[in-house]
C-alpha cells in the first residue's frame, strides 16, 4: 500500500508518496520553506529516488520550489494543462470567497499573488484518470477543478486522497474557501465525498477522515 508522508511547510503541506522503493513528490511549497522541506524529504525518503513532482495547482504556495526540486531530484514536473497560465500570472484567474475566514484568506492571497514571479514549463500534463503507475506509485489523478481550472488531486486508494486546495482545513475542515468557480468547486467536493471513508490530505491543514463536504 502507498505510504503518504506529510511535510508541513508554513501553513501549507507537501507530500511524498512512497511505494515499493519508489517516490513521488506532491507540491513543493514556498521558497522560504525550501530548506526545511528538502531536509524533511531526505529524512522521510531515506535515499529513495523521487521520480516525479506533481503540482495540484499552480498557486505559488504549492509550486514555488518546483524548478529547484526538479533539478535536485532530476524529476519531471507534472500538472494539469489548464493551470499553465497561472504560472506567470497568479492573478490570471479571479478568486472569490463567501465566508468571513475565506475573505480574510483571499485578501492575504491576493496581496501575495501580486508580488510573485514564476516561470517554468511542466514536462508532463496530467488529467483525470491518469495513472502514476509508470512512476512506481499505484495511484491515479483525480480532476478537482473549481479552486482553479486545473486543480487536481491524487487518489491513493485505501491510503487516502490528496486534494490540494479543493478542500481546506485552515480553520476547520471545509470545502475550498477560495474558488474561481463555486459550482464546479462544490461538484469536486462531492466527487471527493464519493471516495468513501478514507483519509483526506489537504494542501492546508491536518488530514481528516472523508465525509460529505457540501
Amino acid at each position: 500500500m502507498i505510504q503518504i508522508h506529510r511535510i508541513k511547510c508554513g501553513n501549507a503541506n507537501c507530500y511524498v508518496l512512497e511505494e515499493n522503493g519508489n517516490a513521488v513528490l506532491v507540491d513543493t511549497g514556498k521558497t522560504e520553506h525550501r530548506k526545511e522541506i528538502e531536509e524533511t524529504i531526505k529524512q522521510k525518503t531515506s535515499g529513495l529516488t523521487i521520480k516525479l513532482i506533481v503540482l495540484t495547482h499552480a498557486h505559488f504556495d504549492h509550486c514555488q520550489n518546483a524548478v529547484y526540486f526538479s533539478k535536485q531530484f532530476q524529476a519531471s514536473i507534472a500538472m494539469h494543462r489548464n493551470d499553465i497560465g497561472l504560472i506567470r500570472d497568479q492573478m490570471r484567474e479571479a478568486l472569490s470567497a463567501k465566508t468571513i475566514p475565506g475573505k480574510i484568506v483571499l485578501g492575504a492571497s491576493i496581496a501575495s499573488f501580486k508580488k510573485v514571479a514564476m516561470d517554468f514549463a511542466p514536462d508532463v500534463f496530467l488529467k483525470d484518470g491518469d495513472s502514476l503507475g509508470r512512476y512506481g506509485i499505484s495511484a491515479k489523478v483525480i480532476g478537482l477543478p473549481g479552486h482553479t481550472k486545473g486543480s487536481i488531486g491524487i487518489d491513493c486508494g485505501e491510503a487516502g486522497v490528496i486534494v490540494g486546495d479543493a478542500l481546506m482545513n485552515m480553520f476547520y475542515p471545509t470545502v475550498s474557501m477560495l474558488y474561481g468557480d463555486r459550482n464546479t468547486m462544490l461538484q469536486s467536493a462531492e466527487k471527493i465525498a464519493r471516495l468513501g471513508s478514507i483519509p483526506v490530505y489537504f494542501g492546508h491543514g491536518k488530514p481528516v477522515q472523508n465525509r460529505g463536504w457540501r
